[in-house]
């Protein structure tokens, strides 16, 4: 059961693996791009291209759909990146349904782990398999892996080395269900333990709006953990103009090279640098999208952006 690519690399595993995969339950096709056409999710596409029986159900507890997965006769469901079930779904096979989860539970529990945990600053994240339960992300830990973040990766770095890591715990954590070699551990347990857990709910629009009053480590996080989804935005307003434009930004350095000044200030040379003031320091802005613009580096920006030192951060 699962959705988007991240979720594509687990069941590409269990296939190369020579499991047996009776179904695939994933979201129904979607109307994207300027025409509204049918979208289908990247593990559809990859179940067609592999001749796998594939389920669309708009809604989970709809008799139809339940009386089709029963028929499937799964041993095991595996959920990556899915909805929430209903009890009557992941109940439903013998040796239950598991979930990878991409962050080190009971921490970052909820939709967006990766990107919490790079705006969070953190060193250090992971990948856990967990038994599924009522409440959303609190089962019984099957496995867990810890995953390094560097200093300058992006969450779409992230992704994509989780991603293959999960797969592997996916196949680690099938192959110990199937022998009954597991030792589940209460969630509650490690929660005791530990100082304090953060959550990761869905982020929305507003929680992309760069706050030029913080300090540069966590303004540069922010764009960091949502680069190049959703992607965090500033807005620019011209004096003279009663003119806006919304700002895109997908990479940041700090930059010390001046003194502070007010946040939200911008300094360029008007070719090759672009920089904006927080409390602390600079940000220098290297990667960046205009409204109705392009993806562009600042230097190819500032080539055809003319008298950007009159322009000012909305604040």
């Amino acid at each position: 059961m699962g959705t988007p690519e991240f979720a594509v690399e687990s069941l590409k595993a269990l296939v190369e693996n020579g499991y047996q995969v009776v179904g695939i339950i994933t979201a129904p096709d979607k109307p994207a791009g300027r025409g509204r056409l049918l979208s289908e999710s990247a593990v559809k596409k990859y179940a067609i291209e592999n001749n796998l029986h594939v389920l669309q159900p708009e809604k989970l507890k709809n008799p139809e759909f339940i009386a089709e997965l029963e028929k499937l006769k799964a041993d095991l469901q595996i959920v990556v990146a899915f909805r929430m079930l209903p009890e009557m779904v992941w109940s439903m096979p013998p040796f239950g349904t598991f979930n990878l989860h991409a962050s080190l539970l009971p921490q970052y529990r909820g939709a967006a782990p990766l990107n919490w945990a790079v705006i969070n600053g953190e060193t250090e994240t992971g990948v856990t398999t967990f038994l599924l339960s009522h409440e959303i992300d609190t089962g019984l830990i099957i496995f867990q892996e810890k995953v390094s973040i560097g200093e300058n990766d992006t969450v779409c770095d992230l992704h994509d080395r989780m991603m293959d890591i999960g797969a592997n715990l996916v196949i680690k954590t099938v192959n110990a269900l199937a022998e009954g070699d597991v030792q589940p551990i209460d969630q509650n347990m490690l929660i005791e333990a530990q100082d304090r857990v953060r959550q990761a709910p869905k982020i929305f629009k507003e929680d992309c709006r760069i706050d030029w009053t913080r300090d540069t480590e966590s303004v540069r996080n922010l764009i960091r953990g949502l680069s190049p989804y959703p992607t965090a935005w500033t807005e620019m307003i011209h004096p003279g103009k009663s003119e806006t434009l919304t700002a895109k930004i997908y990479a940041a350095s700090r930059n010390n090279d001046s003194l502070p000044t007010a946040p939200g200030t911008i300094q360029t040379d008007g070719r090759k640098y672009l920089k904006i003031a927080c409390p602390d320091g600079w940000l220098s802005i290297t990667d960046i999208q205009l409204s109705g613009k392009k993806r562009m580096k600042i230097d190819e920006l500032l080539r055809g952006f003319q008298n950007i030192n009159e322009w000012h951060i909305k604040i």
